[in-house]
């Protein structure tokens, strides 16, 4: 016996009347082994045992290992709730962390319990681990099951406090510098994603320095060059994109299947602003030249960036830069494709802010739609892809930590949704829209732009917005022909629903215990809270009442984090590597007369060298999820350790893998395939 009275025990200890027998494992991160000293308590519903020391030897605890042990059980301390882990420093060695996924106990009986952790263990302060099955705190659970999911949320809640980031904008993890070191341990990457994620952002932009990019202000001077920096890097469709990008089908495209494709929306009566009439639109529609009639049919369709108004420009290079609010007006051609017939680059009907249109000379309609696109980056980037999916994720993971223990069914649920969230977004704010990052250096919102920006974005949050089918009804999307982010998306929400709804019923057995779920109500009200500011009228919920109000918005919470995040990330350098396409600033105004433009003053317009060259390294970085990677409905962390939740897990992988096949046999027939809600490319969670 120990100093400490705790037991050493070896893996064959002599045979005792009444052993516990014990599998550990270590995970399988190349630092996931420990050196030191593990110890061992059980606790049970009679009480707890003493704590055991786990016989030391080298190749117990490293990296994949499963170790079996044996311990003592001569005391009966009943139904084991959950055991107490520990370590300790070896001999005179220091303590090293030790990444703990689970450990199972057979019990003297013959009952086997599993404490599924995937953890880190960094500290000699223990760690208690909850026994597998999910549990909803009632009047019944025992009373030192209730301490120990107090004690758990007691010490989270002092790793993961609320920060302010901006006024009016979800709150963030408070993190000491707003250093990304300095996230609590079991927030950071894995050694191999992390160094994967090092060498791919280091190596882009050692390209782009070596090429001399990334030190040149000067403005481009024809649209070849702009293919020597976007060759440094291709996808399977980059070329494709800059082969096609003058084509209005393909402008009218991206508006469904591109990188930002919540935007757009059914137009039954056009803007008091964008005076648009039979005239101007007459050879666009040809036989169909009547546009009262497209609109009444809904045939006509609305791009508006009035969230960009008032927006403070940046300024790059020592050169002003400029930022629009364009209208665009599209039409579903007879063709069934998505074509624009009018652009307006400002929200202001005035003298000098022409109505542009496709008879218009070559040129000057380019550049029309250039002002689109580079506005478009702007809302995708700010609001569609970092408040929308990033920074919504982060509220989602902080409550949950905060809020709902480990035991608890809807953390199991969503943790693997939330993996690697907090590390991306700490980076986001450093090295992207953090003082002198990419924003600063490339984008028009830089400078200040991006709070204003989110603070506008975010007062247009809705929770129908949040929900796609919900979203697809309100823009009255519905019926558009070869929309494939509805038509894929939809397939995974359903699919996505009723995963959530099986899980949610084998748990909960009535409407009553949602309502009475303190840990679940109390979650629910800090991300409305801290998340969504209090904000009655975005009507997201404060508390949930029934069983299929929290079905919906776990399936909300779930399809945030992973599909939408792929359909607005993935896709970036497919569509941006090719810079006229998207354009991250503008250092030209927009025309304010017709006949004027040239290529020449296009390139003039465009950003510089140097921007260029940050825009599509960064892309590149973001649209390539480092190693370590889960895919939708991979869940390799046994979470749940029942046999239904098990069975409800398969089918949901069932379910995606024939979406997989659909998309993947539809996408070999297309010019330009629909690859980002494969299932196959999807992400669990927001991890780049």
């Amino acid at each position: 016996m120990a100093a400490n009275k705790s037991c050493f025990l070896k893996e064959s200890s002599p045979k005792m009347s009444k052993t516990y027998k014990l599998e550990v494992k270590t995970g399988t991160d190349l630092a996931a082994g420990t050196c030191s000293d593990v110890s061992i308590v059980l606790v049970g519903v009679n009480g707890e045992s003493e704590e055991h020391r786990l016989f030391h030897k080298w190749s117990n605890f490293i990296s994949g290992a499963l170790t079996k042990f044996t311990i003592p059980g001569n005391e009966d301390i009943g139904e084991l709730l959950f055991i107490r882990l520990s370590m300790q420093s070896y001999l005179n060695f220091p303590l090293d962390p030790w990444y703990c996924n689970y450990v199972n106990v057979t019990c003297p009986e013959g009952q086997t319990y599993q404490f599924p952790l995937y953890q880190w263990i960094l500290k000699c302060e223990s760690v208690e681990i909850p026994e597998g099955k999910g549990v909803v705190i009632t009047k019944n659970t025992s009373p030192a099951l209730q301490q120990q999911r107090k004690l758990e949320l007691g010490k989270k809640r002092e790793t993961h406090k609320w920060k302010v980031y901006a006024e009016g904008v979800p709150r963030c993890i408070d993190l000491a510098d707003d250093d990304p070191k300095n996230l609590p341990p079991n927030e950071h990457y894995s050694f191999q994603k992390q160094a994967d994620f090092i060498y791919t952002s280091n190596s882009t932009g050692l390209e782009v320095k070596l090429n001399g990019y990334t030190s040149n202000t000067d403005s481009w001077h024809n649209l070849e060059d702009i293919k020597l920096v976007s060759s440094l890097r291709k996808s399977g469709y980059s070329d494709i994109v800059s082969d096609i990008w003058t084509e209005d089908t393909f402008f009218g495209s991206q508006y469904l299947n591109g990188i930002n494709p919540t935007l757009i929306k059914k137009c039954v009566k056009l803007p008091n602003d964008f005076q648009v009439n039979d005239d101007m639109v007459a050879p666009s529609l040809g036989e169909c030249s009547d546009l009262q009639k497209e609109l009444e049919r809904g045939h006509i369709f609305l791009a508006d960036y009035e969230l960009l108004k008032d927006i403070p420009a940046n300024t790059i290079n020592e050169k002003r830069q400029y930022i629009a609010t364009p209208m665009c007006l599209l039409w579903k051609n007879t063709q069934d494709q998505l074509v624009p017939i009018a652009i307006q680059i400002s929200q202001t009907p005035e003298e000098n802010v022409p109505i542009f249109l496709p008879t218009d000379s070559k040129y000057d309609w380019l550049l029309a739609k250039i002002w689109v696109r580079s506005a478009d980056v702007q809302l995708h980037e700010v609001d569609t892809h970092l408040l929308r999916t990033h920074l919504l994720a982060e509220v989602f993971s902080i409550a949950t930590t905060r809020q709902l223990p480990m035991g608890h069914p809807v953390h199991k649920l969503i943790i693997p949704h939330l993996r690697y969230t907090l590390e991306i977004n700490a980076f986001a704010r450093t090295r992207l829209i953090g003082e002198k990052g990419v924003f600063d250096r490339a984008l028009v919102t830089g400078k200040g732009g991006v709070p204003v920006l989110l603070k506008k974005a975010m007062a247009k949050v809705t929770y129908s917005s949040l929900c796609l089918p919900d979203d697809i009804k309100e823009r009255g999307m519905e019926d558009i022909p070869n929309y494939l982010y509805r038509d894929d998306g939809m397939e995974i929400w359903t699919a996505m629903e009723r995963f959530v709804s099986k899980i949610i019923n084998h748990y909960y057995k009535s409407d009553e215990m949602v309502k009475e779920d303190p840990e679940l109500q109390a979650w629910v009200a800090e991300i409305f809270t801290e998340g969504f500011l209090d904000n009655e009228s975005s009507g997201v919920p404060h508390s949930l009442e029934n069983r299929a109000s929290l079905i919906k918005y776990l399936t909300m919470v779930i399809f945030r984090c992973s599909a939408q995040h792929a359909a607005v990330n993935t896709g970036q350098f497919d569509f941006y590597s090719w810079m006229p396409n998207g354009p991250t600033t503008m250092k030209k105004p927009p025309p304010s007369t017709k006949g004027g433009t040239t290529m020449e003053t296009i390139l003039e317009a465009l950003p510089d060298v140097n921007c260029t060259a940050a825009g599509i390294s960064t892309v590149w970085v973001l649209s390539n999820e480092p190693m370590d990677r889960r895919r939708l409905g991979d869940y390799p962390d046994k979470h749940f350790t029942e046999k239904e939740p098990q069975d409800y897990i398969r089918e949901f992988q069932s379910d995606l893998h024939t979406i997989s096949t659909r998309i993947q046999k539809r996408n070999k027939t297309m010019r330009l395939p629909y690859p980002y809600l494969d299932p196959s490319h999807i992400e669990n969670g927001v991890s780049i």
